[in-house]
């Protein structure tokens, strides 16, 4: 372990997180669809979780002894810190789901079978649906330990089967029957093919049956097998590592080493295989053998695997028991306009997502593509969608001439495959494409327009917390500038020159904050200014937003400032190795985390400058990989109107009493008290975008302050 009392551990960390996930899913407020949801999302993070970090402190483990010294911590302590951590919230896991939801759901007339059906009409159902539909795609595997070399995929579905071969007739008929040899088999269940959850035709009205695809095979195992018995079947699943190992990024084709490894993560080394806890021990063994496991890798789990399909469980009767929908609100005033560009040319406009569509960045990517006085586009890309509304706007773009120049960054985890096929088919149509730096990742969320316009050439720009995604925009939290303001459009001109060319140098940034040059910085010099107020007896206040808080120089400076007496709010939702409230060393800084429906994904920087706040955001958490190792780019607000509508759901996130925690000095959860008014951040923020009335108050209070100047 990191035996620095100052900063708690990363993983740890993350896994509280997870944990506050985890508290979702436990709270009986919510509809129960909700909730299955949310057990869905703490299972597909734990198994992305074990497939990189537990991965790689599984390698760092492996190092020599001396190696070991300079990590300046025990992957090994860190590891059964995890691993007990992680039994913990599973054993809760599943206490939730046996406990809680299915009787819930059973409440509600919909009853998720676990065993054979006793209905007639449903087992034949289900063998016709088996032999008819799913038979053809199963492919059962006789393990043959020491003399074949047998493979599981990455996150597939197993069962693990004990066979023994069918006696024959004059055995069976014999004093002393012939001793019959044990077999070991795995048959993958097709959840590529075919949903994980089957439907059953109704056996009285208002009752609804739902069974595993796992145990519709199971339940089909003596066709699969028909010369033996079955004696024992359980699931098991083997999560690997899944990090890219890339050798050398500083020479050759980083395209063609990043392709070439992509399918080495389905062979990657063993993370963690699960198995079914009940499962006899000699299968275990068996297993662990053939399949060339480590005592380390074996977690005994539950008797199903893979939750996170439980985002696709079927629900007869939706809406009834699930979240109600809040469609995504239209910007009032851009509505009004016909061309985004002549509303931009009046003043600024910021976006909110997923409250507010997304659908004007894609029009203002479709303008410039149409537009013939727009002459160049310029855009980075990190995670796109599938299909993406905004790849084939810039197609389009290139189609109509334009010069479009596309940043694309391939090394983006587990979204490399997509980012590749989307940057070919851009470059087919004419596009430009920059790919990815070697040793470094830009994972800046800007994009601009150049258009010639009466008085010369105009500059455009999108700049934003999340990333260009339309898919992703209706689930995650983010902000969005559009802005024509020359003093950012100029030198976001000069970020572009750098990712098309690492030898063009840009002058020094005034507005914008960039990683590789002024990020962190400049953000050291705003924590240093509020000290010095507090200490010349003047106001001061830091609030900070973010996803993810690792960095110990930041960390450090913010404890600095607690120390000197500065207020210090942090929102921060996932990774936090700041430990607040500790005396001495951070009483003055307080901690909120927040999980609602949508996922808190925007960085946002606030500093009370005696009271003219001023306010930034961007694409950079303050871990070291961010302010180190990635372009990122961080912008300011500057009209009045736009920082009190960010303010004010800053403070919203402040005051939530329902689904806002506090972390404590050890990391823990802890809910605040329940309040009146009940104030659940973002319904409360919705409803005032929806009526206009967001930032408006903080706006008259700010006018009052004026007067009064």
């Amino acid at each position: 372990m990191n035996h620095d009392i100052r900063f708690f551990d990363r993983d740890l960390s993350w896994l509280g997180f997870n944990y506050r996930v985890l508290m979702e899913a436990r709270d009986k407020s919510i509809p129960v669809y909700e909730r299955l949801k949310f057990l869905a999302i703490f299972s597909s993070n734990l198994d992305e979780f074990f497939s990189v970090r537990v991965a790689t402190l599984r390698s760092l483990s492996r190092v020599k002894k001396k190696r070991k010294k300079e990590l300046g911590f025990s992957p090994e302590e860190v590891l059964e810190r995890i691993y007990e951590t992680v039994g913990k919230q599973q054993e809760e896991f599943g206490k939730i789901f046996r406990e809680e939801i299915l009787p819930e759901l059973a409440s509600n007339g919909i009853h998720l079978l676990n065993e054979i059906p006793t209905d007639p009409g449903q087992r034949t159902y289900l063998f016709d649906y088996f032999e008819r539909e799913i038979l053809p795609y199963v492919q059962p595997v006789i393990l043959m330990r020491g003399k074949m070399v047998h493979f599981l995929r990455e996150k597939a579905l197993y069962l693990a089967v004990k066979l023994q071969n069918k006696p024959k007739a004059s055995e069976e008929e014999a004093d002393k029957p012939k001793k019959r040899k044990t077999r070991y088999a795995i048959v993958q269940i097709p959840t590529h093919y075919f949903p994980r959850f089957t439907r059953l035709p109704g056996t009285e009205p208002g009752t609804h049956h739902v069974m595993f695809l796992d145990d519709v095979v199971k339940l089909n195992l003596h066709k699969i097998f028909p010369g033996f018995d079955i004696l024992s079947c359980h699931s098991i699943k083997l999560t690997r590592d899944a990090d890219l190992q890339i050798e050398d990024e500083f020479s050759g084709n980083l395209v063609d080493k990043i392709q070439k490894s992509l399918s080495k993560r389905q062979v990657g080394l063993p993370s963690r295989f699960l198995y079914d806890k009940s499962m006899p021990k000699d299968v275990v063994r068996y297993l662990r053998d053939t399949f060339e496991l480590s005592k380390q890798d074996l977690f005994p789990g539950g008797q199903y695997h893979n939750f996170r399909d439980f985002f696709g469980f079927p629900n007869p009767l939706s809406p009834q028991l699930e979240a109600p929908s809040l469609p995504q609100l239209p910007h009032q005033e851009l509505e009004q306009e016909v061309s985004m560009f002549d509303a931009l040319k009046k003043r600024d406009y910021l976006l909110h997502f997923p409250y507010q569509s997304y659908d004007y960045v894609i029009r203002f990517l479709n303008e410039a593509a149409t537009d013939p006085d727009v002459e160049e586009i310029h855009t980075t890309q990190y995670r796109v969608a599938s299909n993406s509304a905004v790849v084939n706007a810039l197609i389009r773009a290139a189609q109509y001439g334009k010069k479009v120049t596309v940043f694309v960054e391939i090394k983006a985890r587990f979204d490399e495959a997509i980012n590749l096929q989307s940057a070919q088919d851009m470059q087919q149509a004419g596009v430009k494409i920059h790919y990815s730096f070697p040793g470094l990742k830009v994972h800046a969320k800007i994009a601009m327009a150049i258009r010639r316009e009466a008085d010369g050439l105009q500059k455009y720009a999108f700049l934003s917390t999340g990333n260009f995604n339309e898919k992703t925009a209706r689930l995650y939290a983010d902000h969005g500038l559009l802005t024509a303001n020359k003093a950012i459009t100029d030198e976001l001109t000069h970020v572009f020159g750098f990712l098309s060319d690492r030898n063009n140098q840009p002058p020094r940034f005034k507005q914008l904050m960039v990683a590789q040059f002024n990020l962190r910085d400049d953000l050291a010099t705003l924590i240093d200014r509020e000290i010095a107020h507090h200490k010349a007896g003047k106001p001061a206040y830091i609030l900070i937003k973010m996803n993810n808080l690792e960095e110990k120089g930041m960390i450090d400076k913010l404890y600095e400032a607690s120390q000197a007496g500065v207020k210090v709010e942090l929102i921060v939702r996932g990774i936090c190795c700041l430990r607040p409230g500790v005396p001495g060393l951070s009483e003055n800084i307080r901690v909120t985390r927040l999980v609602d429906m949508f996922l808190e994904h925007a960085r946002v920087f606030v500093f009370h400058n005696l009271g003219a706040d001023e306010m930034y955001m961007g694409s950079a958490d303050w871990m070291t990989r961010n302010l180190f190792r990635r372009v990122e780019v961080v912008f300011p607000l500057h009209d009045p109107a736009l920082k009190a509508e960010v303010m004010e759901m800053l403070e919203l996130q402040l005051a939530d009493n329902e689904k806002a925690v506090t972390l404590t000095s050890d990391l823990e959860n802890v809910r605040l008290p329940k309040g009146e008014p009940a104030i659940r951040m973002q319904e409360v923020a919705y409803r005032r975008i929806e009526s206009g009335t967001l930032g408006k108050e903080i706006q008259v209070k700010q006018g009052e302050i004026e007067a009064v100047k």
